[in-house]
């Protein structure tokens, strides 16, 4: 029985091994399997001889088969990182293009999936008309405070106007809203910034005012209400038969009649809901906004979107008002990026140089081709950069639907500066270390020379290209004959140190032995 044992034994450990020399890559692992299985004699006639059959030796014969487990694991891991970081593929250009790449995408998905950027994006093609402009008194410094007291405006839309031909008026109030006629959280109540608003408020503004399907033909004497679309995607889940809903508004009821596009967000002040009403109800609250359509000849006046109005009054007196364009009060997503971008660039010098170095003078650079495919990639990181800075900033800005869209703007002025700022700097940064032949990146720094001589010989970093095509020499301290990084092209002479990584170097290099 105890031969059968044993026999049992020594195939079991030899079919460790061998799958243990499986693991191994492919051009070891023949030399693996011979030195395990040798090894295997000499601990089987240690610890298990033939003919002495004992669980601890056998136990002890196993230890060593599963350390060939530990080997090989080892071996595998030593082999791919050795693959992941071989100069052929370290830090090349394909790998930084797929990276950009893989980030414009995620970015872009999330834009997709997240609600505020999709309702963002949609609003594009609204416009409203530069002729319409925000009313406000001079010695206001908030464009969202009210400053037009309705007596005022009653003034003006009762005079005969040569700048003006339309007038509207609206004020806000923070009030509780009850809705009565949805099966969604059914009574109760929340304060809504709801605006009381003249009757040709979105006739004036030109905003189409969506209506949903509904079987109400008919809305009777009622107050009408007009959803923003916010509201109504937030609290009433986008139903599009929304329209005939009644809502109590404080003490009154009103009927829901429509849904108002978020084009109307550029309007100063949070509006949820605009109660549409007749002028003498609108005007006898308190504080509100004016909203006017410039003439030909108002409009001729306007200088940077603005125009000066000075009103005169019945008892003499005067009124220095200003006109704010609704165009330039609230700028787009697309504007709001383009100008953060523009402040990018010019800001770009002050904390990183715009250089990207330059050629030893001994050299005769690289030919036409290799330097078009340079500046190639180079403009493709910064055509990758450019949407991923916008979809990421809209992701930061619209992510969160609660905040009002002033809020959001700032968010997505400040976030797209700053990514593109520090994008630009990583696209020059990353640029002036990546070989002007191969496009890899340099690695193995080396401190050259002594601080102490920077005047009497070349003191700084040096880097070399894997690839054996060229060494980049970085000054420590950049003096008049050694301002900025320099590039040293390699001839063939030196392909023996690069011959292990499979690289060799082109014959367009020359040779150079110094960087001056």
């Amino acid at each position: 029985m105890t031969p059968s044992l044993e026999y049992t034994a020594r195939m079991c450990h030899v079919g460790l091994l061998r799958l243990a020399s499986v693991l191994v890559p492919r051009p070891q692992r023949a030399e693996w399997w011979h030195e395990w299985y040798s090894e295997l004699w000499h601990v089987r006639h240690a610890c298990a001889p033939m003919g002495s059959f004992s669980l601890r030796g056998e136990a002890e014969v196993t230890f060593f088969c599963l350390g060939a487990f530990q080997d090989a694991l080892y071996l595998k891991r030593h082999s791919f990182e050795g693959r992941a970081s071989s100069p052929a593929f370290q830090g090349s250009a394909a790998q930084c293009i797929l990276f950009l790449a893989a980030m414009l995408a995620a970015c872009y998905a999330m834009a997709l999936l997240l609600p505020g950027v999709r309702a963002e994006r949609s609003l594009a093609p609204i416009q409203i008309g530069p002729s319409l402009v925000l009313i406000q008194d001079v010695a206001s410094s908030d464009d969202s405070s009210p400053s037009i007291m309705p007596k005022q405006f009653r003034a003006w839309k009762e005079r005969k106007q040569q700048y003006f031909d339309g007038f509207a008026f609206y004020r806000v109030t923070q009030e509780p809203v009850r809705r009565e006629s949805v099966s969604t959280d059914s009574g109760e109540e929340s304060g809504w910034g709801v605006a009381h608003a003249s009757e040709n408020l979105f006739a004036l503004l030109g905003l189409p005012v969506q209506f949903p399907e509904t079987d109400a033909g008919t809305y009777g004497d009622m107050p009408r209400v007009i959803l923003s679309e916010r509201k109504w995607k937030r609290d009433f889940q986008a139903n599009p038969r929304v329209a005939g809903t009644v809502l109590r508004l404080g003490l009154g009821k009103a009927r829901i009649v429509g849904v108002a596009p978020d084009g109307s967000r550029g309007l100063p002040g949070n509006v949820d809901v605009w109660l549409l009403e007749p002028d003498d109800v609108t005007f006898a609250g308190g504080a509100g906004f004016v909203i006017a359509h410039l003439t030909a000849i108002g409009k001729s006046e306007m200088y940077a979107a603005k125009v000066r109005i000075t009103e005169h009054n019945s008892d003499y007196s005067e009124d220095d008002l200003l006109g704010i364009s609704l165009d330039a009060l609230t700028p787009g997503p697309w504007a709001l990026f383009s100008f953060a971008v523009i402040l990018a660039i010019l800001a770009l010098p002050a904390i990183t140089s715009v250089s990207l170095g330059e050629s030893s003078e001994s050299s005769e650079g690289t030919s036409r081709l290799k330097t078009l495919y340079r500046w190639t990639f180079l403009s493709a990181k910064i055509a990758l950069l450019l949407p991923f800075v916008y979809f990421s900033s809209l992701d930061l800005a619209y992510a969160n639907t609660a905040l009002p869209t002033s809020s959001s703007a700032y968010i997505q002025l400040i976030s797209t500066f700053s990514i593109c700022l520090f994008s630009f700097r990583w696209v020059l940064q990353d640029q002036r270390q990546r070989c002007p032949v191969c496009l890899r990146r340099v690695c193995n720094p080396a401190h050259v020379g002594q601080a102490s001589r920077t005047f009497l010989a070349w003191n700084g970093t040096e880097l070399m290209c894997m690839g054996g095509h060229t060494l980049l020499h970085v000054p420590g301290l950049p003096t008049s004959w050694f301002g900025t990084q320099r590039w040293l092209y390699l001839d063939t002479s030196w392909g023996f140190l690069f011959a292990a990584s499979g690289s060799a170097i082109k014959s367009e290099t020359v040779s150079g032995l110094s960087p001056n």
